[in-house]
């Protein structure tokens, strides 16, 4: 199960100031448990139980489900585009060229500004990188993110795939030019994810309109677009991998998250020179989740409880999934309508099925 480390100052920024086992008890809002603290240094380890809520893992979606439980009100982020309505980009795009479809298929997108990032927001996002990749994206396999410089970003940027042999950078915590190849032999994170592009004709690369490499998914940044650092306050975001859904949905749990930061979220248009399952062209972040009916008397069957059509809905308000009651008279039955907000698909991923 994914563990966490938070620091308590940023998660009673916006909270009250529980003890140990207040806090242990309001866990369970998070369908997760307290595994360590720190005194000295102010860390609080979590351990979450459900592996199907990944918004969760961060300080940011800790404050934001803890926040529903004592009743806040639900978020609300107006920056998702839809096939109803797309926000403009002001040129922001990404190409994703054919020779990309073979390494890594899908790729997801978006820009932030406005604030100015302290050391720890930034452990925070790269521990949120990490998690979202590793547990939910099988190790980098079918999920991998980098974050990038934007300010040193021309667009267009380009998804690619190159010969590893003719193709290098400077990699991120490394001084010397390698090919993509060189990497996956000499750099420590070969180790780990290398062998995921191994025996591919082509190796994914992103690069500017400048010919400025930004990095090799799913292996490592390039060191200079590629090393974000405390004190940026323009950033790229990308999600590439090989389940769209998947790569889709993470950029929207990190554009939440950087949302509620303090960051302004600024769309990214992604093109496609092939079909996907979601076009050949989407603004970034984008809001695919349908909602899904069930019947109210189902529910209460389930439960063994009798709810009123009010408490059905701020229990799923709660759980940051948006609820509203509809009425079918045609059919004498009456459902309840979980609409599928960004930060809670695979909750009901599995409830459907």
């Amino acid at each position: 199960m994914p563990k966490i480390e938070i620091n308590e100052k940023h998660l009673y920024a916006d909270l009250p100031k529980w003890s140990l086992k207040e806090l242990e008890d309001r866990l369970v809002q998070a369908k997760a448990e307290l595994d360590g603290y720190d005194k000295e240094t102010g860390a609080i380890k979590i351990e979450l139980n459900d592996t199907n809520r990944p918004d969760l893992w961060s300080t940011r979606g800790l404050v934001r489900i803890l926040t529903l439980g004592m009743g806040g009100a639900m978020p609300q982020y107006g920056f998702f585009s839809t096939e109803a309505k797309q926000h403009k980009t002001a040129g922001r795009e990404v190409l994703v060229r054919a020779s990309a479809q073979e390494a890594r298929p899908y790729l997801a997108a978006f820009a932030v500004k406005g604030h100015k990032l302290n050391a720890d927001e930034l452990e925070d996002l790269i521990q949120s990188q990490e998690k979202l990749c590793w547990n939910f994206g099988r190790k980098r396999k079918s999920v991998s993110m980098g974050l990038y410089r934007s300010a040193l970003c021309e667009y267009p940027i380009s998804f690619e795939g190159v010969d590893p042999d003719k193709t290098s950078f400077v990699p991120l915590g490394m001084s010397e030019k390698l090919s993509l190849r060189e990497i996956n032999k000499k750099h420590p994170k070969d180790q780990e994810f290398g062998h995921i592009t191994e025996g591919l004709k082509a190796f994914p690369l992103l690069r500017d309109a400048k010919d400025s490499i930004l990095s090799y998914p799913p292996v490592i940044n390039s060191a200079d677009l590629g090393a974000v650092e405390a004190g940026d306050e323009e950033l790229f975001v990308e999600i590439s991998g090989t389940v769209q859904t998947d790569v889709v949905l993470t950029a929207s749990i990190m554009a939440c998250d950087m949302s509620e930061m303090g960051f302004e979220i600024l769309p990214v248009r992604v093109k496609y020179e092939y079909d996907t399952p979601m076009g050949r062209e989407l603004v970034c972040p984008w809001y695919f989740q349908q909602s899904m009916d069930f019947e109210k008397s189902y529910v209460e069957r389930l439960l063994g409880l009798k709810l009123s059509d009010e408490e059905l809905v701020a229990a799923q308000e709660a759980c940051a999934r948006g609820a509203n009651i509809v009425y079918y008279p045609n059919f004498l039955c009456v459902a309840l309508r979980l609409s599928l907000r960004a930060l809670g698909l695979f909750a009901y991923r599995c409830c459907a099925k």
